[in-house]
């Protein structure tokens, strides 16, 4: 192409500072050095890991940055070295690397990889390293990827090639949310023909209903403060509705009266340390199972040492237990041959320039998922809820939670 090797001006969403609505910016991409690959972004996510990041997180050294982390593209260039990719090549970019080669990427019971920024950078997420430059000022790459950008630049470790039938404006979803919940369901619980419980239906909770039913699980109840979003759930599988408001009781003593005792699996997709709780204690004792999925990292979370002594395990899960250079061309694969759905997680269209009216939309739940079409088409959900009732903390175990997303396990003895 003729911009290989120069120096790229394009437009892209830049967060200056926490807490402060994103600036549209010319800014410069650096073409690729050794390894690495030059992306044209055609189709982005924002999930409320973005949003966490911004709103939430606020890490003092994580701006300025260019946020985003589900995408889909075509390789625009590639640098010296890189001999798995070629220009027009269709890809999405991982948020989470897979080098083949450490001893994490050879083992099977994890996709964690000692590369990229969750290896030492984990609070703030990005790496100091960029390619991105605005004003004469480094934009820090977001999760290492920053798909807000018309273009961005990875290492080949954290790309994966996919089949160029694909649509990119759907199958960018799988960068992170599908997979998220999909592979919480089928990774990490391993569901089987069983009664499931999912705490939230944003995007990645929808996701989870669907990895539930796909892996034969007999009932699945969805559970979430908003009775609207019950339709949308049985479109992706689940078969009864709970709303904690409904009840005086907490949510488990609810669960469990529905399902003699707990429920086998629950998967918690909302990121908030109280619903975790409560997915715990929906738990069957002696041999259940609960999944976090959601992300968080600002308070310790708690729950009696009899839950676990009791037989329960308590796990976490990082985009699903998903290799990503392995297992997203597999999910891509899945939804053209419509064994799993994307479609039917777009609800709206907008512009780019409307970014910041979509993040408000989003951030004050007032829809599951926004599709936002231009140049760069960008794909949002909301996986933002309220408190799901759950039982005070009395005398705790405390733990942070990212030492149980980062493939932690948790049980009984």
């Amino acid at each position: 192409m003729a911009t290989a090797g120069k120096v790229i001006r394009c437009k892209a969403a830049v967060a200056w500072e926490p807490n402060k609505p994103l600036v549209m910016e010319e800014i410069e991409v650096a073409p690729p050095q050794a390894n690495e690959v030059r992306i044209k972004i055609v189709a982005t996510g924002v999930c409320h890991t973005d949003l966490y990041h911004l709103f939430e997180g606020m890490h003092k050294d994580g701006f300025p940055v260019v946020l985003g982390h589900e995408g889909a593209g075509i390789v625009e260039s590639v640098g010296t070295g890189v001999t798995e990719f070629q220009p027009g090549d269709k890809v999405i970019p991982l948020f989470i690397s897979q080098c083949r080669e450490c001893r994490f990427c050879k083992s099977p019971k994890t996709n964690q990889c000692v590369k990229g920024w969750a290896a030492d950078r984990y609070d703030v997420m990005a790496l100091e390293e960029t390619r991105l430059t605005c004003k004469g000022k480094k934009l820090l790459q977001f999760l290492g990827t920053s798909t807000f950008s018309e273009y961005t630049v990875l290492n080949q470790i954290a790309v994966a090639k996919i089949d160029p039938a694909a649509p990119l404006d759907k199958v960018c979803l799988l960068g992170c949310g599908v997979c998220t919940g999909f592979g919480a369901a089928v990774n990490t619980a391993k569901v089987t023909g069983s009664t499931c419980a999912v705490f939230g239906l944003g995007a990645v909770g929808l996701a989870a209903v669907m990895g539930c039913k796909a892996a034969g699980a007999q009932r699945i109840i969805a559970v979430d403060i908003n009775p609207e979003k019950f339709e949308k759930a049985k479109v992706f599988g689940a078969t009864e509705f709970v709303n904690p408001k409904d009840h005086s009781r907490p949510i488990s003593q609810v669960l469990a009266e529905m399902t003699d005792g707990g429920v086998d699996f629950s998967l918690e997709c909302v990121g908030n340390v109280g619903v975790m709780r409560s997915a715990l204690e929906s738990c069957v004792k002696g041999w259940g199972v609960s999944v976090l999925v959601g992300w968080t990292d600002l308070q310790d979370f708690a729950a009696r040492p009899i839950q676990l002594i009791a037989g329960r395990t308590w796990k976490g899960t990082l985009f699903g237990g998903f290799k990503g250079k392995d297992g997203v061309p597999e999910m891509v694969k899945a939804y053209l041959d419509k064994k799993v759905k994307l479609d039917e997680f777009i609800t709206h269209n907008m512009t780019l320039d409307q970014v910041n009216d979509a993040v408000k939309l989003m951030k004050n739940g007032h829809f599951a998922h926004l599709h936002l079409r231009c140049t760069l088409n960008v794909v949002f959900y909301s996986v933002r809820f309220s408190h799901i009732l759950c039982r005070s903390n009395e005398q705790n175990s405390l733990i942070f939670p990212d030492q149980i997303t980062t493939s932690a396990t948790l049980r009984s003895v």
